[in-house]
Order: C-alpha cells, then structure tokens, then sequence
C-alpha cells in the first residue's frame, strides 16, 4: 500500500514537522571538506588500504583521497573513454573483497562509456593493483557493448557477497525529454539468440549479475525462458546498489519527477517501469507512450509532462499487471493527483547512489539498518529506516545534511561516525533555502559529515 496518500496541504504540514525535529539532528555533525578540485567525481569507496578510491567522470581519473589529510595520488587514468554529456563518461568502481590480502586478486573494476564506431556503448573493465607503486595497470575488458546513451545511463557498480559483479544499467532515457521519440525498452528481455551473439541490446531498464569474468552465472533467473546477465528488469535509472550483511541487495532509483524509489531487489523481479512508478496507486503518473502515437509522427509533437496529446497512448498504473511485478519499499515521494509541479516545485531527490549503515557498537545511536541516500537535485540525503529482517521500510524518511550542493555519491568510514560524500562539479540544485541555484557550495569535492553526538 501507499505511503503516501497527502493532500498537498497536510503533505507541507508533515514536511514542516520533519524539517524541525532534522535540523535538530542536523546540528549534531560536523561538515568540512576534505579534498576539492575533483573533476565531477562519481564514485567514492572505503578502501582496505583506508584511503577513499574516487572516479572522477569528466577526467577519466581512478584518485585515492586520504582521508587524513586529503592529499590524492592518481591511480589510473583510464584510456578509451567517451564522455560529451553531463551523464556519461568514467562511472562506477568496484574494488575486489581481497584487494589489499596478496591473494593474486588485487583486481579493481571500473565501468565507463566509450565509442563503438558510431555508437555510444558501456564495458565493464578490470585493472591489477600494484600497491607499491599505487598504480592500476594490466587492464582486461570484463564485458563491452552494453546500452548507453545520454541520459538514463545508470552505471553503479559493485560486488556483492557471492563475488558477483552487478551493474546498473537506465532506460536511457527513452519516452522522456529530449529522447521522448525513442521507444522505452524496460519491459523487454533478451531473446536466446541474443544471448547467443552477445547481443546485450536489450538489457536497458536492468540490473545486471556477472561472474567476475562477464560471463552468465548458471544460478541467474530464467526470464521468458531464457538465462542471461539480467538480474532484475523494470527500472528506470537505477543508480544506487547497496548489499546488507544478510546479503540482501538494495537499490535507490530515479523517479519522472514524483516517485523515486527504494528497492530491495529480487532475482526475476519486475520493477515495474515504464507502465508503474513507484506504488501502483493511480496518484500523478500516468504512462504516456509517446513513441506509440498514431495520429502525428513523434516527431512533430512537443514533449510535456502535464499536456499530452490525444494521439500519444496513455495507460493508468491499475491497467498493467504483471505476475512479478515488486513494489518499492518506499518512495521519495509519492505526491497527490492534484498536485501542482509548476507552482510546488519537483517532488523528486534524483537518488544518485544508496548506502546502508550497519553500526552499531560506536556507530550513531538509533542509525543502525538504516538506508542513506543522496540526492542531486534537492542538495540533502535522506535516511530510511528498516524493519528488523531488512525488507520493509520503518517509517518515514528523515532528511538530513540540507547544503547547497549536488550529491553524487557517499561512502562511509569503518568506525560508522563519519560520512564521506562526493559532490558534482556542476549542475542545478534546491539550496538551503528552498530555491533553485547553480551556484553550488563545495562543486567537485569529497566533504565529510562527522557525527559529534548530541549537542
């Protein structure tokens, strides 16, 4: 069931009474900034050498912080990568659970955009470590040819507790904006021969599970009978990926300006995107099919959220139904029919990334099995807590951090009380106040919130 079921009213009311009692947890941490001057970083992970591991997308640039001082040392520079928009370019980064162990498996994965003739595709790439000298070398393509475009993209990379790599991977932005002539290929699965040709045309909208060698896991879901990398199906732009200690994986996505999602993700689950977003509650969304009109080619129409045409299919969310169809855990958020977008603003964060925080012991009294999620275009990160077994959310979410800045990624220290974020180099955000700016406070940085206890 909803979450959400306000009238835009009581919604403002509920928001005021949140914002008092955050702003109170707010002033319990400490924000400084800890490395500036970072070409959009993307990506931040704890390392097992206890330095920050960064990609900063426009510089093509794999960069250890420490976090000590926030002196940098270049890992890798990573050859062959394509980057003209503000999505694309050197994305997530993976490091291998034995890394820093002498195991023979100091490995570090990457995920990047490049040209393929005249297309724009993503590849999956794994580099050795050499600690001594701090360098990334023998690179090796793990998987190449997977969807990429302008917008849309996904990318997050990470490697969960069975030593698989999963990948995020948009609906590249078809049926929408700019690209909203461009059919939306998220209900669709590959065919066995797609798979047998490594064709990989048809994984937008997923979330993809890889043995560490890009081939197909023999334990991966058998979609419309057929095995391949997809893992789960439906989504938007997934672009967070986080794994509890039971192993459960998470996933934050970007939602059409109301319903950005929290998912706990489920082999063969369907997500739902682009006939549902968020709970299917008939509030807001409804699906436009643009590229399906009849009437008028596509192509001479204008795209509009709120004033579709008569010739562009449109389908309620209570209309779809599929037997795998997986709800969200919550949403971020879900808003009334009536609500106004030109004169309320955006109901959405623009979910960048997910982390769950675990500690306990030391940690942050009250934070643990918790999700945090950072937010682009609201320049603040929200908290959602769990339930006990992980796969309901408790609550509501709790905002916190509200700065002026976009936020891209997060990592977190071991000993659970310091929060690192990566921040975009440009870009517009929802201020401090309330408004729409450009003029960010900490652009292309890695700043860290530290928890001083209760003041």
């Amino acid at each position: 069931m909803p979450r959400y079921r306000l009238t835009a009213g009581l919604l403002t009311m509920v928001w005021f009474l949140l914002l008092s009692s955050q702003a109170r947890a707010q002033d319990d941490f400490t924000l400084s900034a800890l490395a500036m001057g970072l070409e959009h970083p993307w990506e931040v992970t704890w390392g097992p050498d206890d330095h920050l591991w960064v990609t900063e997308r426009t510089a093509f640039r794999v960069t250890r912080v420490n976090p000590i001082d926030g002196s940098r040392q270049v890992a890798a520079t990573v050859p062959g990568v394509f980057q003209s928009v503000a999505q694309d370019g050197l994305l997530g980064l993976a490091l291998h659970p034995r890394l820093m162990e002498g195991s023979g498996e100091a490995y570090v994965y990457v995920a990047f955009t490049y040209q393929d003739v005249t297309d724009v595709r993503l590849k999956v790439r794994r580099y050795s470590y050499d600690p001594s000298a701090g360098q990334l070398d023998d690179p090796l393509d793990v998987i190449t040819g997977l969807p990429a475009h302008d917008d849309h993209l996904g990318g997050r990379l990470a490697i969960g507790p069975d030593e698989k790599l999963y990948l995020s991977i948009g609906d590249q932005g078809g049926n929408w904006l700019h690209n909203f002539c461009n059919p939306n290929l998220a209900q669709e699965l590959p065919t066995a021969a797609q798979i047998q040709a490594g064709d990989w045309t048809t994984y937008e909208g997923t979330i993809l599970r890889l043995n560490l060698d890009g081939s197909i896991p023999g334990d991966n879901p058998v979609l419309d009978g057929v095995r391949s990398h997809v893992l789960s199906y439906g989504h938007r732009n997934p672009q967070g990926l986080a794994f509890g200690d039971d192993g459960r994986l998470y996933a934050s996505e970007h939602g059409p300006s109301t319903d950005d999602e929290l998912n706990l993700i489920q082999a063969g689950g369907n997500y739902g995107w682009p006939q549902i977003a968020g709970y299917q509650d008939d509030q807001m969304y409804v699906y436009a099919n643009w590229s399906a009109g009849t009437q008028a080619s596509c192509a001479s129409l204008s795209f509009s959220q709120s004033q579709v045409p008569a010739s562009v299919p449109q389908e309620t969310e209570a209309s779809w139904s599929h037997p795998n169809f997986r709800p969200p855990l919550q949403t971020l958020f879900t808003v009334p029919s009536n609500y106004d977008f030109d004169a309320q603003g955006s109901a959405t964060i623009a979910p960048s990334s997910l982390a769950i925080y675990t500690a306990r012991d030391g940690g942050i009294p009250g934070w643990a099995d918790s999700l945090l999620v950072p937010g682009l275009i609201k320049g603040r990160m929200y908290r959602q807590s769990l339930s006990s077994d992980g796969t309901t959310a408790a609550g509501e979410p709790i905002e916190l951090f509200r700065t002026t800045n976009r936020y891209r990624d997060l990592a977190l220290h071991p000993n659970g009380r310091t929060i690192y974020v990566a921040t975009d180099s440009s870009g517009r955000t929802t201020g401090a106040d309330g408004t729409m700016t450009q003029a960010l406070e900490h652009p292309g940085a890695i700043i860290q919130f530290t928890y001083e206890g209760s003041r």
